[in-house]
Parts: C-alpha cells; sequence; structure tokens
C-alpha cells in the first residue's frame, strides 16, 4: 500500500485575499514589518492575518507557514516580494511618498502623473482596471476580481484584463522595466509599493494623523490635517468609470468624505471655531440635504455660534425633505437635537454623532 501521504498540494482558496497575500509574504521570509508596510496595513492586523492562517491549516508556527506557502504554491524558490520588498514608505514635508515617480488620483476623476506629466490613461475600460488596483494599493487583485469589478455581469469572451494591464504598464513604466509600477504573480497584480503614490492612501494617512493630533491634546493640529485630507478631494468622483466597483467606491467614497468633514467639524466647535464649522456645515449640507448627521451638526453648530433661529429652520427644511423625498419621518437623533435647542441645551446628540 502506497502511504497515506497525499501529492495534492494544500490549497490556500479557504483564506480571504488578504491572508493569502500575508501567506506567500511569510513564505518569502518578510518580518511583519515589512509585510505590513508591503501591504499597507497595520503590524496588528499582519499578526491577526498570520493568526487565522494558523489555526486555518493547523500549523503550529510561522516555519511551519512557510513550508506551507510552498506547498500551496502561493510562493516558488528564489522568487517572491523578498527580491522587491520596500520598507515604510517615506513621506517628504508635502506628505507626498520620498522616490514615488507615479501620482494615481482616485478621489476625483481618474488621472495619473510620471514625473509631473499627466499621462494618457487610454479608454474608460481600461482606466477602470487601473482605478481597481489603485484602490486597493497595496494587495494583489486577482483576475477574476477585476472582471467582476470592472465588467460586471457583462464580463467578455476574450481574455482582455492582461492586454489592459500590459497597456498600462507601459504607460506607466519607470524606465526599461515593466514591471516598476504594476507587477504581475500568480495570485494577480498589484500596484508596486512605494513606487506609485494613491492620493487615497494619502488620505487615509492624514485622517489617521489627526486622529492621533486630537487624542495628543492638539485639536487644532487634527484640524489642519484634517483640512489637508479634504484638499485631496478634487471633483466627481471616479468620473464616468463602469463597473460595479467604481459604483460602489463613489458611494464609499463620498460618505469618507463626508465623516472626515463632520469629524473636523466636531473638532472646530471644540476649539470654538463656530463660524468656520457653519460655514462649511452648511456646504456639506446643500451637497447632502437628506444627511441627518450632518444637518444635526449644522444646527448645533449654528445654536451654538448664537443662531437657535437658523439651527431650528434647519431642522424644518430638513423634515420636509425627508417627508417629500424620502417619504419617512426624522431620526430619533435629529429630533432629540431639535429638542435640545428649543430647550436652550445646545451640544448634545448632533454633536456627538458626528465624532463617533
Amino acid at each position: 500500500m502506497p502511504t497515506t501521504a497525499t501529492t495534492s498540494r494544500p490549497s490556500a482558496t479557504a483564506l480571504g485575499p488578504q491572508e493569502r497575500a500575508v501567506l506567500r509574504a511569510v513564505g518569502c521570509g518578510l518580518r511583519d514589518d515589512e509585510i505590513a508596510a508591503a501591504l499597507a496595513l497595520s503590524e496588528d492586523a499582519v499578526a491577526g492575518h498570520l493568526a487565522r492562517i494558523l489555526v486555518t491549516f493547523g500549523l503550529r508556527d510561522r516555519a511551519a507557514a512557510i513550508v506551507h506557502a510552498f506547498d500551496c504554491g502561493l510562493v516558488a524558490p528564489g522568487r517572491g516580494p523578498r527580491t522587491r520588498a520596500a520598507g515604510p514608505v517615506r513621506r517628504g514635508a508635502d506628505g507626498r511618498a520620498a522616490g514615488a515617480k507615479v501620482r494615481i488620483s482616485v478621489l476625483g476623476p481618474l488621472r495619473a502623473w510620471r514625473d509631473g506629466r499627466p499621462l494618457d490613461l487610454g479608454h474608460l475600460r481600461q482606466q477602470a482596471v487601473l482605478a481597481a488596483l489603485a484602490l486597493h494599493a497595496g494587495r494583489t487583485v486577482s483576475r477574476q476580481e477585476l472582471l467582476d469589478g470592472v465588467w460586471g455581469a457583462e464580463q467578455p469572451v476574450t481574455n482582455v484584463v492582461p492586454v489592459h494591464v500590459y497597456r498600462l504598464r507601459k504607460t506607466l513604466r519607470l524606465g526599461d522595466d515593466p514591471d516598476s509600477v504594476i507587477e504581475h504573480d500568480r495570485c494577480g497584480y498589484r500596484l508596486v509599493p512605494g513606487a506609485a503614490e494613491v492620493d487615497l492612501t494619502c488620505m487615509e494617512d492624514l485622517v489617521t494623523e489627526a486622529g492621533a493630533a486630537h487624542r495628543a491634546g492638539d485639536p487644532a493640529e487634527a484640524v489642519r490635517l484634517c483640512a489637508r485630507a479634504l484638499g485631496l478631494f478634487r471633483g466627481e468622483l471616479l468620473a464616468a468609470l463602469p463597473g460595479p466597483l467604481a459604483e460602489l467606491e463613489r458611494l464609499r467614497l463620498s460618505e469618507r468624505r463626508i465623516a472626515v468633514a463632520q469629524r473636523k467639524a466636531a473638532w472646530q466647535l471644540e476649539l470654538g471655531r463656530h463660524a468656520e464649522a457653519t460655514a462649511e456645515l452648511f456646504v456639506l449640507s446643500a451637497e447632502h440635504p437628506l444627511n441627518e448627521p450632518v444637518a444635526a451638526m449644522l444646527m448645533d453648530a449654528l445654536y451654538r455660534g448664537g443662531r437657535q433661529a437658523d439651527a431650528l429652520a434647519v431642522f424644518d427644511r430638513t423634515h420636509r425633505r425627508l417627508a417629500d423625498e424620502l417619504g419617512v419621518a426624522p431620526s430619533r437623533m435629529l429630533r432629540r437635537t431639535h429638542e435640545l435647542i428649543l430647550a436652550g441645551d445646545g451640544g448634545g446628540p448632533g454633536r456627538t454623532a458626528a465624532v463617533r
């Protein structure tokens, strides 16, 4: 009888895309800090992914995970990110990544620049492929994910993804290296860490720094960093790009912008800068007239600035629009803000909702 050992490779399909990327990086010998830098994760997140990998496959330690990465076929001898591994991305005083020569913007119409010069990214489907890679910067995106995200239910018969990626690599590449900005492995495609700077990543870094500044007792610096983050949003998000991914990301990024603006306004109110917060919340409320947390914050800002009647008018206007356009009554949070202002006790639920 043959031995009970099987010659088939253990499958990595039980893992999610990010955990597969972590396992591959572990198999290539990267430390947790190197994996965190390469995949744009925190070291705690990397440790969590590795713990789940060990449990999923019944592995006892990191050494066993390295062996398993080879057995799964995620890593081939002599190949992997160690040959291209980058340390933590260094940023200059302007917030841009030091050494990054390609900039990609997704917080508006998709655009890219190399050495400061705008690049022709081709037709819209090709642009949508680049947007998918930029929106998932730091991790590998599989060919099927690109098909699902860019084409949805109308997937092409021909294998077009490699063609689009080939053209994008030629457009973006630095020097003569075709893998300098977009690299390919058996799992899919990704932007090379450190080679391309994505404004979405810069925005999230600034928001993280703002939170740290506020926790350190410097709300003025937190407001300044939020303002820089909001300044990266320019124009219609992913304008005209086709596909389910672009559609979902427009909604997500729009909500993210609102959340950052609310956080900034809350810290402005904390500093007593009522007029600044009110002016910016008026603009945000006009753009999103059915957003009740924004309306509640605007009411609170107006009340704090001595404009109780204007605050109550915002409630009445929002109440009417909710009834006319959605057929719903104001939420409990908006009603409670209204009640507190009527009672002469502002600074309640409207402000609390903004900083969650």
